[in-house]
């Protein structure tokens, strides 16, 4: 099917045209798959289509409450597929890359993906939302990321405001309870990143372990398909020994790359030229607290496969 110029984008289209990164964050952050946030989005074009616009007061109240619902609902489905699965689920990371000779973004995500990076999009913090039910979930975001007022998301999830306010407050609490944030400027977490990169490339053990918070973790997703670790690794000296062990099997068949995960900077890593993992890290601004390390295939499939 081929794009309409801009300028002939059909009226009943724009709407959702012009709402689709937003639509699209909203059933990223709820899902944590991008397909899954995909197919919430073509099941929306599909209601909308048939809608009359005219009948509505507000084109953007009606298409986030459908993607609200509908990704409920889907998370709702999964949770039995989630409950069963292998090791610990991490979401589906979400990448840019930078050219090496220009600096341009280069973005193997759909482009609303890259429009919904600006927010609070983290690997650790999807992580931290997976402890919340459906509906506590999207009460959560639609609150605090996405900055609807009570009235609003009451309409939109079907229940009182008064309940709304309840789920908002007990799953700001769980989260924070559940992670730590800390208010680290982009450059400083890339220059700490940076350090720890060449210190895994050189097999330094030491300064690996240098640059691992005292009680810094490690959470694996293989998803059943490759090895992972079934309990997080925990320490600085199991961690640099991890990377340690990696270097000293394969040293120069390992390689590294800088990229942007969910937002945040973040690692590729490269085994024999194929890519093996993307990590995404949390750091204080001083050391590394915490790597989620996405191993599992079909999570990565959105990313260039070849370091090339």
């Amino acid at each position: 099917m081929t794009t309409q110029p801009a300028s002939t984008v059909p009226p009943a289209t724009a709407p959702f045209t012009t709402l689709r990164p937003r639509l699209f964050g909203i059933a990223y952050r709820m899902l944590g798959v991008r397909a899954d946030a995909e197919d919430v989005l073509q099941d929306t074009w599909l209601r909308w289509s048939r809608q009359d616009p005219t009948a509505l007061q507000s084109a953007e109240a009606w298409l986030v409450t459908v993607v609200t619902r509908l990704s409920i609902d889907r998370l709702r489905a999964l949770k039995a597929e989630r409950e069963a699965y292998v090791g610990w689920w991490l979401p589906e990371p979400l990448v840019e890359l930078r050219d090496h000779t220009t600096g341009d973004a280069q973005h193997h995500n759909t482009p609303e993906a890259a429009a919904e990076l600006a927010g609070e999009l983290s690997v650790a913090f999807l992580y931290v939302l997976e402890r919340l039910g459906p509906e506590e979930r999207a009460a959560f975001l639609l609150r605090q990321v996405f900055d609807y007022d009570y009235p609003e998301i009451a309409a939109q999830l079907g229940k009182t405001e008064s309940s709304c306010r309840q789920m908002v407050h007990r799953a700001s609490e769980r989260v924070q309870q559940a992670r730590t944030r800390f208010e680290v400027p982009h450059a400083v977490h890339h220059q700490l990143l940076q350090g720890f990169m060449l210190a895994a490339k050189s097999g330094d053990r030491n300064a690996i372990e240098a640059l691992l918070s005292e009680d810094a973790q490690l959470i694996g997703d293989g998803g059943g398909k490759v090895p992972s670790f079934p309990k997080p690794l925990v320490g600085p000296f199991r961690i640099a020994n991890l990377y340690w062990a990696l270097f000293r099997r394969l040293g120069a068949q390992v390689a590294y790359r800088m990229a942007l995960i969910n937002g945040e900077p973040g690692l590729l890593r490269y085994v024999d030229g194929h890519l093996e993992s993307a990590q995404a890290f949390v750091t204080d601004g001083e050391r590394i607290v915490a790597i989620y390390a996405v191993r599992n295939p079909d999570k990565l499939a959105g990313i260039p496969a070849t370091l090339g």
